[in-house]
């Protein structure tokens, strides 16, 4: 795993091989990133990375700013890897929730993140619905952005805030922004 940019830019870290977790390849997190850096300003954002895996994400996050990111990931090892990794790293900012991601965001009374980052296995039940999930729970801050990670088999343009997509290869992104309330004159 490595971070790409930001004040933790170039560290690398071995990621077990016996991770069962499919870590967005540094060539998709890299054009996302450029394309957030358009939408978000991440610098003292508060982030949610859901179905955390390496963790890789969320060092990005706090890598390139965040003030508070909160990861949450239910297997074990990947939690204890991401704990290992933010200890190397001297970080207080990262809280790391171990624990089911559907419980969590039913946990949240419309706590307020500008950006929620969601890489769910591609082939887990429920995936489809997690957009509307995230939306209904009203988890983003206004302006706020969430990044759905899925494969090309998933559409999500027709949902509300849909942003736009974009493909890396297998890997697509489906970018939500959520806006502020419109009044009229």
């Amino acid at each position: 795993m490595r971070i790409i940019s930001g004040k933790y830019g170039r560290r690398r870290f071995d990621v077990p091989s016996s991770f069962s977790a499919r870590p967005t390849t540094d060539f998709a997190k890299e054009n996302l990133f450029n394309v957030l850096g358009h939408l978000i300003d991440l610098e003292g954002a508060d982030a949610l990375d859901l179905f955390a895996g390496t963790g890789g994400i969320s060092f990005e996050l706090l890598s390139r700013g965040c003030r508070r990111v909160v990861a949450v990931e239910q297997n074990s090892a990947h939690a204890a890897f991401i704990a290992k990794v933010a200890k190397e790293l001297k970080t207080d900012d990262l809280t790391l929730i171990r624990g089911d991601v559907f419980r969590y965001l039913h946990s949240l009374a419309r706590q307020g993140f500008d950006f929620i980052f969601a890489d769910p296995p591609y082939a887990m039940k429920g995936l489809a619905e997690t957009p509307s999930l995230i939306m209904a729970h009203d988890l983003l801050r206004e302006g706020g952005v969430f990044v759905m990670e899925h494969s090309r088999e998933h559409d999500f343009s027709s949902l509300p805030c849909f942003n736009q997509q974009r493909v890396y290869g297998s890997v697509n992104f489906s970018l939500f922004i959520k806006e502020g309330e419109k009044t009229g004159a």
